[in-house]
């Protein structure tokens, strides 16, 4: 906001090589103008509620042949919306403003431009770029504050995913600043000079925002967490289990089924981001392993890898700190009950096993579900209870040696919050979930199964650097059905040999 010594200097000439897109940004009165909208089917319903969320007082008059029971609802409540169930004509141009075109008849929309031109009014065709005089790009907005995103009509998609990343990185705040912004305004003093200088100190923050010690060294500290927690174990094994110190000279081959568990697990997560709990889960319990142990075995593997995707989604900016603030607290005290009372049941594994088998069967089940994209309806409005779902996802995990993901992560998109934030949220959480909740089993449960948990860990960091790769080449639904079927039988087989034991 530094005053310019030649404002002259700042414009520079540009020919239409230098700069793709030519449109020129700007922001229209609506409510001061009158707009014509041709069209009543889906995409003029498209076309009016983008304007009237805009520009709630615009005055609109609609022609079409046919209007569409959602027209006449929203005339009902906005006295501003004129219809005219009519073929258009050239009349209908008449005392207009502006022009929107809405058919699906492409020698009408012709003939709409064509009149219109010769009136001198400007002219939108929905889906016909070629012919339209302005576009309609993708809105942002907080109170007072309205950004819009153009692409110049290359990719919409982008220009979605932008306004996406925007609505939830600007917080619903900035209303307020512009409101003291304005305040501010009104009551400073001095010259230009002065007053620029003033505004500058004030909104100083809004460009280097202050940010929390933890968010200044979160990599730093991941990575001494993962680096420390992997170090003590090790030592602790060395010291006090002789078959770790032989571990090199006389391997269990249950290392080795682990391994190869581990490799193909996180594989499998890694290209549909999901599943890597529940498939761990219902592997250990097959191969024997009391539910303890196996959540042992499957949350000291998960610290490094969620330590290091925590760590990317951190750098790309997807975690909302408020979020993850209200979140972390409750699910790390979930989580270290579940480990705490499942470590406590160990010796009456043969009793809690079945109860983790039907639960890995329902989380089998959800896989299917999400395979064959049957979803839940989407809430229109954002989930409050982020403490309690946090606590419940923690405890769950630890518990039933996963489901953090499953059950955390689709609420929260579910109840409305943004996909992208969401993921890495849940994912740098998880991370510190893991490592708490090991802590507990490895303090109560101490080195067993030693074989499990490094196989779990060198496997899986064996398939972390070609997952990515792997993914783009395997169909995502064809995983995550094999995925949901195989969880779902080896879950069964638990719950079946369990009853006929009773039997």
């Amino acid at each position: 906001m530094q005053p310019s010594p030649n404002p002259q200097n700042d414009v520079q000439l540009l020919s239409p090589s230098d700069n793709g897109n030519e449109l020129f940004p700007v922001f229209v009165k609506l409510n001061n103008l009158r707009t014509l909208l041709i069209g009543a089917g889906n995409v003029g319903l498209e076309k009016i509620t983008a304007i009237t969320k805009n520009s709630a007082s615009a005055k609109i008059k609609v022609v079409a042949s046919a209007i569409q029971p959602s027209f006449y609802e929203l005339a009902a409540v906005n006295p501003h919306i004129v219809l005219h169930e009519k073929l258009f004509d050239a009349t209908d141009l008449e005392g207009v403003d502006i022009v929107f075109a809405a058919t699906n008849n492409n020698e009408l929309n012709q003939q709409i431009v064509a009149l219109a031109h010769e009136r001198g009014l400007l002219v939108n065709v929905a889906d016909k770029p070629e012919l339209c005089d302005f576009y309609l790009g993708s809105i942002v907005q907080k109170g007072n504050l309205k950004i819009a995103i153009s692409t110049n009509g290359k990719s919409p998609t982008i220009a979605k995913r932008l306004k996406e990343i925007l609505n939830e990185g600007l917080p619903a705040e900035l209303d307020e600043t512009l409101q003291h912004m304005s305040a501010l305004r009104q009551n400073l003093n001095g010259d230009f000079t002065a007053k620029v200088k003033k505004l500058n100190k004030v909104t100083q923050r809004l460009v280097n925002p202050k940010k929390s010690f933890a968010e200044r060294n979160m990599k730093w500290l991941i990575w001494v967490v993962a680096v420390a927690f992997i170090a003590a174990v090790a030592i602790t094994l060395w010291n006090t289990e002789p078959e770790f110190q032989q571990f090199f000279t006389h391997i269990n081959p249950l290392f080795y089924w682990f391994l190869g568990a581990g490799f193909i697990f996180a594989m499998v997560d890694g290209a549909i981001g999901m599943s890597y709990g529940v498939t761990s889960a219902s592997f250990s319990l097959a191969m024997g392993l009391p539910p303890a142990s196996a959540s042992m075995a499957i949350h000291i593997s998960e610290v490094l890898s969620n330590g290091i995707a925590g760590w990317m989604h951190y750098k790309m900016g997807n975690v909302n700190w408020k979020l993850f603030k209200i979140l972390i607290i409750p699910a790390i005290i979930g989580a270290v009950l579940g480990a705490y009372i499942l470590s406590s049941l160990e010796h009456y594994s043969a009793y809690v096993k079945p109860i983790v088998g039907v639960y890995t069967l329902f989380l089998g089940a959800i896989i299917l579900m999400k395979a064959f994209n049957i979803k839940r309806k989407r809430g229109k409005e954002k989930i409050k209870n982020i403490g309690p779902l946090g606590f419940v996802g923690g405890f769950i995990d630890a518990a039933f040696g996963g489901g953090w993901g499953s059950i955390v992560l689709s609420t929260l998109i579910a109840g409305g919050r943004h996909p992208l934030f969401s993921l890495g949220t849940v994912k740098i959480s998880r991370f510190f979930i893991a490592t708490l909740s090991s802590l507990t089993f490895f303090t109560m449960l101490g080195g067993k199964y030693w074989e499990a948990v490094l196989g779990l860990i060198i496997g899986s960091a064996l398939a972390s650097p070609i997952a990515a790769r792997v993914s783009n080449k395997i169909s995502a639904k064809t995983i995550m059905v094999a995925v949901g079927i195989i969880v779902m039988l080896v879950s069964l087989r638990s719950v079946i040999m369990f009853i006929l034991k009773l039997i």
